[in-house]
């Protein structure tokens, strides 16, 4: 990508990082400046429609896995079995998001994931859905995913300019939270009225919104593959990359404390709707789309305040705000108490993590920005399933509330050694 500006009055190419930085446009043309460019509102559309039905399967995928065994640590089990995928090709995939054409990575593991959808929506009409199933297709989908992931990260400053990059990483945010707003609570009405198989069937369908989405994109020539290195040689490059760039360190390990002890509780809100609430699958879906407001609201935020040059002191008060809002919602005993504590929460967590993104996407180098990604995505993807296996075994052995307190605890004492031990990261612009 060439480093001189563009002529005058020539917009820059999407994805040159090397573009000029302008003022950022007012009021909600800089909430929406990456919808500006013609790939980023076809991503955005295409992913919207996507996510929610995936979260409106990921709904009635809980519920129905609770409602079969009955058990805190069998949701963890399943959550456990998605994950490892994650440990055998995420840090490879990152490597490949670096030397492939994304696009053509991203079709290939948007038709996989349509197929095992396909899949589970049969077994379930037909009546043929037994627990060991979902562990399958908890596999099956993690695999997928481990290969979605990183490329579907990296993408994003190949639709946009660079001084949009934040914004965009925002949107996709708000992308994401309004659909975990809205996805959860139909899946939940869609689970209670006329059951999991259509939940699973509209996931698989919005999967060509995302598909026609990426074959109507206009992107340059993707780059030559990196020649003679193996494919081991460039994966040791890029953690080498990382554990010599002190901030992206600490993002990604942060974020990956997050994950195992702040996040993984998620996968217990089926058990707290029944046991803790004493509600059913309604219940559950109000609780996902809570937690998916909040997180709305804040990623709405975010984008508002364009090209902002103060984004490492907010992720330290979002670091902050979220063991707290998760210490309230452990303490919490009624739907309405709960519903707010899970907003609150959800804002935070966009904080830490659309922010944590954002960082990662603009600080590392284009050539390394699929293994940085990659790395980033496996802290997630690879360590989730291990705080919910754990999350789920304390549950059944001291309740939920107590698990989920604890969690935040740790998550407490890390983002107060991250906040106080690396100030650093309050200074990163």
């Amino acid at each position: 990508m060439t480093a001189s500006l563009p002529p005058p009055g020539v917009a820059p190419a999407p994805g040159s990082f090397g573009a000029a930085v302008e003022e950022a446009p007012p009021g909600w043309r800089r909430t929406f400046a990456s919808l500006r460019h013609r790939n980023y509102r076809l991503w955005f559309g295409g992913q919207f429609l996507s996510l929610f039905g995936t979260w409106m399967q990921s709904t009635a995928l809980g519920y129905l896995v609770f409602e079969l065994t009955g058990s805190s640590s069998y949701l963890g089990t399943v959550a456990f079995a998605s994950g490892v995928p994650s440990w055998l090709f995420m840090l490879w995939a990152g490597t490949l998001a670096d030397r492939l054409d994304r696009r053509r990575l991203l079709l290939a593991t948007q038709l996989a994931m349509l197929g095992l959808s396909a899949v589970l929506a049969a077994l379930t009409f037909a009546g043929w859905i037994r627990p060991w199933h979902l562990l399958a297709f908890g596999f099956g989908l993690g695999t997928a995913n481990a290969f979605d992931a990183p490329a579907r990260q990296a993408i994003v400053p190949d639709l946009v300019d660079r001084q949009d990059v934040t914004n965009a990483v925002a949107l996709n945010s708000l992308m994401f939270n309004s659909a975990t707003t809205l996805g959860p609570a139909v899946g939940g009405a869609v689970y209670a009225a006329i059951g999991p198989g259509w939940c699973f069937s509209i996931n698989a369908v919005s999967f060509l919104a995302v598909l026609a989405a990426l074959l109507g994109m206009r992107l340059a020539p993707a780059p030559p593959a990196a020649g003679a290195d193996s494919a081991w040689r460039a994966l040791r490059e890029g953690m080498r990359y990382v554990a010599r760039r002190r901030t992206l360190l600490v993002l990604i390990l942060f974020a990956l404390v997050v994950t195992v002890f702040g996040f993984s509780f998620v996968n217990l809100l089926p058990a707290w709707a029944v046991r803790v609430l004493h509600g059913d699958a309604t219940t559950n879906g109000w609780l996902q789309s809570s937690r998916g407001l909040g997180a709305l609201g804040a990623a709405l935020a975010v984008a508002s305040l364009g090209r902002f040059r103060f984004r490492g002191r907010l992720l330290a008060a979002g670091a902050l705000a979220l063991p707290l809002a998760l210490l309230a919602f452990a303490a919490t005993r009624t739907v309405a108490a709960s519903c707010i504590a899970l907003c609150a929460y959800g804002a935070a967590l966009v904080l830490v993590f659309s922010l944590a993104n954002a960082l990662l996407q603009t600080l590392a180098d284009d050539a390394f920005r699929g293994r940085v990604m990659g790395i980033y995505s496996f802290a997630f993807f690879g360590f989730l399933p291990l705080g919910a296996l754990a999350a789920g075994a304390a549950a059944d052995a001291v309740g939920e509330p107590s698990t989920i307190a604890a969690g935040a605890g740790v998550v407490l004492l890390a983002a107060v050694a991250v906040v106080a031990g690396y100030p650093a990261l309050r200074r990163t612009e």
